[in-house]
């Protein structure tokens, strides 16, 4: 999935209605097993917490480095082991866990942020990063994207539209799930998100008419 796919293809009329307008389920899901998973890693099985970072990994670790860290594998890491030493806390099905999970993530990188000088999220992106891929293979996925465009389309968004689409994007999370991981109100994340999606839009459409007409 692509930054560009997912601004045209969002229809802002449905923005509205909390769960609609949101990327396919791409993502590796554990599914009705997950109760079963769970169990096991609260006491300890390494096979468990393998089939719960591998369900989210892609995510979490494209989700920090987009948004610029200082270091997104270790950072996705420290976000895994957190998460894994707080199950005991966690009462949820799968999607709630994933939500949880990037929850924990935001936050560590909030937290990463006031430890360092903020860097601009240009400097870390690659089409692949931006999209939370791991190599070029995909081609056709990335087709037509280029490095420079996604660092200028990220770049022209306000961090909270950038945290809001990015959650929606790389994250795979419904509107009340970021409203919950970001601390505002569902109203607010429809709102960062229809602006967000216009001015990526509009940015498109710019590019897409002859210069001159």
């Amino acid at each position: 999935m692509t930054l560009q796919w997912w601004a045209q293809s969002v229809d802002t009329s449905r923005v509205d209605s909390a769960g609609d307008g949101g990327p396919p389920r791409g993502q590796r899901r554990i599914g009705s097993s997950f109760p079963e998973v769970l169990a096991a890693a609260r006491v300890g099985a390494a096979w468990a917490f393998a089939a719960m970072f591998e369900s989210l990994a892609v995510s979490v670790t494209g989700y920090l480095r987009s948004q610029g860290a200082t270091d997104p594998d270790g950072l996705a890491n420290d976000v895994f082991l957190r998460a894994f030493t707080r199950l005991e806390g966690f009462d949820g099905n799968e999607e709630s866990f994933r939500s949880w999970v990037l929850t924990i993530a935001h936050h560590r990188l909030i937290d990463d942020r006031r430890q360092v000088s903020r860097r601009p999220v240009s400097a870390y992106l690659s089409p692949q990063q931006a999209v939370g891929l791991p190599d070029r293979h995909d081609h056709d996925e990335l087709a037509g994207i280029e490095a420079d465009w996604v660092r200028e389309q990220l770049a022209m968004l306000a961090p909270d539209q950038r945290d809001v689409l990015l959650l929606r994007i790389l994250g795979d999370l419904t509107v009340e799930q970021v409203a919950r991981a970001v601390g505002k109100s569902v109203g607010a994340v429809k709102a960062l998100q229809r602006r967000g999606l216009t001015t990526l839009r509009k940015k498109m459409s710019e590019e897409r008419t002859p210069h001159g007409l």
